[in-house]
């Protein structure tokens, strides 16, 4: 069983993550200006921490997209197996989607990253693959969980989901492989994303009767 956002949920993130879009597009001075003071601060911190910067260069990749995609790819075939096919459609067109909507903004949206980063990138960076691979994965995590664990290992379950996409999040910002916009641009996708896939799969696929016995 797949928990459902409310309809506003998906709404407010794809609102959220137009506007933000607009803005970076437009070259707006107030949001440039902001990703540039704090990468510049997260510069200095990163030089004077070149441990924390090679440790972070290695984790930051769990949320990359060859991870990312095996990990929906194995949930979506488990679900399947299970008979469960609401659930596994959800894994399955949050798995496509997302990694497919961020990458086609990389190639339409002209949005340079933050120069001499940590590490080496050379595409476009707005939104941040990383932020939306991370997030969606915690979020596809919790809405699978949310209607068959206990209330408590709900909380544990979006406290760790949570920690995991902001964690992604910041080291992409901290390593200077994307501006601070490209990130939230990032949580925000995925939230919409992975929100509406739910609704949708729940939508899509009716629930299985039971055929009386004879």
């Amino acid at each position: 069983m797949v928990a459902r956002p409310p309809r506003a949920v998906p709404l407010a993130a794809l609102a959220g993550f137009l506007a933000l879009l607009a803005l970076t597009i437009a070259g707006w001075a107030p949001l440039r200006e902001l990703d540039t003071a704090l990468s510049q601060d997260l510069r200095r911190y990163g030089e004077e921490r070149p441990g924390l910067v090679s440790v972070l260069r290695v984790a930051t990749d769990a949320a990359a997209t060859v991870p990312f995609v095996l990990f929906g790819t194995a949930l979506a075939l488990v679900l399947v197996a299970r008979g469960e096919r609401a659930a596994a459609t959800f894994a399955a067109l949050v798995t496509v989607l997302v990694p497919v909507l961020w990458g086609v903004q990389h190639w339409l949206v002209h949005h340079p990253r933050p120069r001499d980063g940590f590490v080496v990138v050379t595409s476009n960076g707005f939104p941040s693959g990383h932020a939306s691979n991370a997030a969606a994965a915690a979020l596809l995590a919790v809405l699978l969980l949310w209607h068959r664990v206990t209330r408590t290992a709900r909380v544990v379950a979006v406290v760790l989901a949570t920690g995991f996409a902001l964690f992604i999040g910041l080291t992409r910002v901290l390593l200077l492989a994307h501006w601070p916009a490209d990130v939230l641009g990032g949580w925000l996708l995925a939230l919409a994303v992975v929100a509406s896939a739910a609704r949708l799969s729940r939508r899509a696929t009716p629930p299985v009767r039971a055929t009386a016995s004879r």
